[in-house]
């Protein structure tokens, strides 16, 4: 075995210092090729306060303050109705029949019952009164009085519930009959002459005459940023020129399962005639909006699970996360009420490729 020379030796050393001064060379080259990270290109707009007064008009439809469904109480054939859709009805007007047969055989047979009680309470009476004469006079003994007045008694009590069993008979008889209890208009009918109704099925529906309501459905952020006794302007929707004022008189506890609005029930004051029921109208009303800060929906993103815009930083053009507190939401817009100051540059497109400290390139501005 023989030993490498030093001469040998020298040589690979300068060989091993090439190599790595070759790969040093490359690896400088390659970290010159490397580009600088680009600007992202955003669009952004500048926040100014909105008007302290934002009108919001929504449209909705006429309906009657005081509407009720009528029906019979008792079930059977109904043999007439006397009104239809549209029809003006007086308090007490009959407005549909069912067949009274059988309630008029019950009530003619609680007719006899009463009678026949009648009877026996005049003929136990007189009985009483001359066991009690008897009595008096030492002719009868104390239990035949007593089996009198038990008689007597008894009678008497069988004729009341005769008489009750009476006024029942003549309830049903006049339930066979459904009538008006105030003056109105017929809005819907529910069943024709001949068909089997049940008690409580809707026959007729009547919109009383005490006043008329504007009907809308109201997102709920609208409800939020409305107030209380807002005073709500509404005219018909074919014809601007009619109009009439009122307030808020109900809101629906629950949204409706599919749309996920309320129903908002706006009394009107002097509603004028050509305002009919079911006319389709646009109640316009103020929202007070001080303070808050209008911008295009497309600027909103989400931090942290909550609302949040992105901040443009004019000093070196980054952009930073900001929550904000949102008082309404439209398709277009959204109504900002904390989170920005008049002045903000904020990015209202390319919202969704930002990150934290990103430097940014305006459109149509020079790279």
């Amino acid at each position: 075995m023989s030993w490498p020379t030093t001469g040998a030796c020298e040589a690979r050393s300068d060989r091993l210092l090439v190599l790595i001064l070759a790969a040093t060379l490359v690896a400088c080259s390659d970290n010159a090729d490397v580009e600088p990270v680009q600007a992202r290109p955003v669009r952004t707009t500048t926040v100014e306060k909105s008007p302290a007064v934002t009108p919001l008009v929504l449209t909705g439809r006429i309906e009657a303050a005081d509407e009720a469904a009528l029906g019979f109480r008792i079930a059977g054939r109904m043999i007439e109705r006397t009104v239809g859709t549209g029809d003006h009805v007086e308090p007490g007007q009959v407005l549909a029949r069912l067949e009274p047969q059988n309630e008029m055989n019950a009530l003619r047979s609680a007719q006899a019952n009463v009678a026949s009680a009648r009877a026996a309470v005049t003929q136990s009476r007189n009985r009483f009164e001359r066991q009690q004469t008897l009595l008096g006079q030492g002719w009868t003994t104390r239990a035949q009085f007593d089996e009198a007045e038990k008689a007597r008694a008894t009678a008497e009590a069988q004729l009341s519930s005769a008489e009750a069993q009476l006024k029942a008979a003549e309830d049903q008889v006049s339930f066979t009959e459904l009538a008006a209890d105030a003056p109105g208009v017929v809005t819907a009918t529910g069943a024709e002459p001949h068909e089997v109704v049940q008690a409580g099925q809707m026959i007729v529906r009547l919109a009383r005459q005490s006043g008329r309501d504007g009907v809308f459905d109201v997102p709920a952020q609208v409800l939020r940023s409305t107030p209380a006794d807002a005073k709500v302007e509404v005219r018909l929707a074919d014809d601007p020129s009619v109009k009439a004022i009122g307030r808020i008189r109900t809101v629906a506890p629950q949204a409706d399962p599919t749309t996920r609005t309320f129903e908002v029930k706006v009394g009107l004051t002097d509603p004028p005639e050509a305002m009919r029921l079911g006319a389709a109208v646009n109640g316009r009303v103020e929202l007070d909006t001080l303070a808050a800060m209008e911008i295009p929906a497309s600027a909103l993103t989400k931090a942290n699970r909550q609302p949040a815009v992105w901040i443009v930083n004019p000093t070196d053009l980054s952009v930073s996360l900001r929550n904000v507190v949102v008082a309404r939401f439209d398709p277009a817009s959204v109504l900002i009420s904390e989170g920005l100051d008049a002045g903000d540059v904020i990015v209202t497109a390319g919202v969704q490729a930002l990150h934290p400290g990103q430097k940014i390139r305006l459109l149509g501005a020079e790279p």
